[in-house]
């Protein structure tokens, strides 16, 4: 889920590859930086630090990947006023929830 939001920050960010800038009028905003910044510190950060926690078998992981998958449905659900349902959203919702699920059960090792 990194990968996917520093990718998705990136190209918001260099305005490649984003949805009409009049999706962002009701916000008064005339470009996607602002969005990709947020996608950038609300997806990609988090989820790097919870795998890095996970990778190193760190106690505070499957509180991390709960944060970063709160995170992730957060900003997942803030997207569909602005660009309506799309189908990407079902397969990040997926490796989300599934995430916050497994990060639920281990949570006997915090």
């Amino acid at each position: 889920m990194a990968v996917f939001g520093l990718g998705g920050g990136i190209m918001l960010i260099s305005g490649h590859g984003t949805p009409p800038v009049e999706a962002l009028a009701p916000l008064g905003l005339s470009s996607w930086a602002l969005p990709g910044v947020w996608l950038t510190a609300s997806v990609a950060v988090p989820s790097a630090a919870a795998a890095y926690l996970a990778w190193r078998g760190s106690s505070s992981a499957p509180r991390a990947v709960l944060v970063a998958s709160a995170l992730l449905a957060v900003e997942l659900l803030v997207q569909i006023p602005f660009l309506g349902v799309d189908g990407l959203q079902a397969p990040m919702a997926l490796v989300g929830g599934t995430a916050a699920a497994v990060a639920w059960r281990a949570r006997a090792t915090w």
